[in-house]
């Protein structure tokens, strides 16, 4: 599957963008096509310290913190003056929705030192980041986003703990959809696993009053197998992300295998791939009015020499 999915060298040996250069005028328009009332949502988790995601799993992947630096100082002593209150926050780029940028995995270590994606050294990550295939690599990420809800193709609210989706799953999904994937677009796989969230507005599962329970959202989680590589590579998909904190079926498909998909997209396609998106709400609307095409802005922040990057995605319809 490597072989096959490979884009390394397709836009040249210099190339740190990967997919995203399918990304062209013509794609851009075809989202504006798809607007229609101008309804925007959101589809980003919240991003706090209380109502984070992270447990632990992944060293350093923390929760947000926020700081108060100052509360309401004023800038002068004179009564009335103007004042300011000024906040800092900190927190791991992936800790909430993302996007993973290429520079993110790698084959390694190896007797060459292993190797990012189109041939890049991965020696070239230091502890000052990522000299190549940083994400502010990504000027802009706008383009026709496409739902793919799996989990209502199959009837279901959400999917089965560790199931795995297969191209025919994704076929069923465009068919629901009744849509044709072209060059350019970006997927969003929707598994209904952030129901286990409870967000704020959100219905619980099985119309129950929502729970909360992020052990049920991390593992076992459905999502994507290595199969379905093969699918996005052949239809020039842009960029795919999902309702989950893994993005690929866990456990893993194979033993001997530990996060492949991750190796298929990131460093063998050159695909920025996202995760812990919430596509709940669009997924409503889309089956209310079947329209599943949209204009979508995902651009993630211009951090220098990062591996990734926190996303408030935003679907105008």
């Amino acid at each position: 599957m490597a072989e096959r999915v490979s884009n390394w060298g397709r836009w040249g040996p210099d190339d740190q963008l990967g997919t995203l250069n399918l990304i062209d005028e013509g794609a851009r328009l075809r989202g504006v096509a798809s607007v229609v009332d101008g309804t925007a949502l959101h589809l980003g988790i919240p991003m706090s310290e209380a109502e984070g995601i992270q447990m632990g799993f992944i060293e350093g992947r923390v929760n947000p913190t926020h700081t108060m630096v100052t509360v309401n100082h004023p800038q002068s002593d004179l009564s009335g003056w103007v004042a300011f209150s000024e906040d800092v926050v900190s927190f791991a780029v992936q800790c909430a929705t993302h996007w993973d940028g290429l520079a993110h995995a790698s084959y390694g270590p190896s007797p060459d030192g292993g190797r990012l994606y189109n041939g890049f050294p991965a020696s070239s990550i230091t502890e000052e980041g990522a000299s190549r295939l940083g994400i502010q690599q990504i000027p802009t990420l706008i383009t026709r986003g496409i739902l793919l809800d799996v989990a209502r193709a199959k009837g279901l609210e959400l999917l089965e703990p560790g199931y795995a989706i297969t191209p025919d799953d994704l076929d069923a999904a465009v068919g629901l959809g009744g849509i044709t994937i072209e060059p350019g677009d970006v997927l969003l796989v929707r598994t209904g696993q952030v129901a286990h969230l409870a967000l704020p507005g959100r219905p619980g599962i099985g119309g129950n009053e929502p729970v909360r329970n992020l052990i049920a959202y991390t593992w076992p989680t459905p999502g994507l197998t290595v199969a379905t590589a093969g699918w996005f590579h052949d239809r020039d998909v842009a960029a795919v992300a999902i309702d989950t904190m893994v993005l690929e079926v866990y456990p893993c498909e194979s033993d001997d295998l530990f996060l492949p998909v991750h190796l298929l997209h990131l460093v063998e396609m050159g695909m920025t791939q996202g995760q812990n998106w919430f596509l709940d709400e669009l997924a409503d609307a889309c089956a209310a009015d079947g329209r599943y095409s949209f204009l979508l802005d995902a651009t993630p922040l211009p951090l220098t020499a990062a591996l990734g990057s926190p996303v408030n995605p935003v679907a105008l319809r």
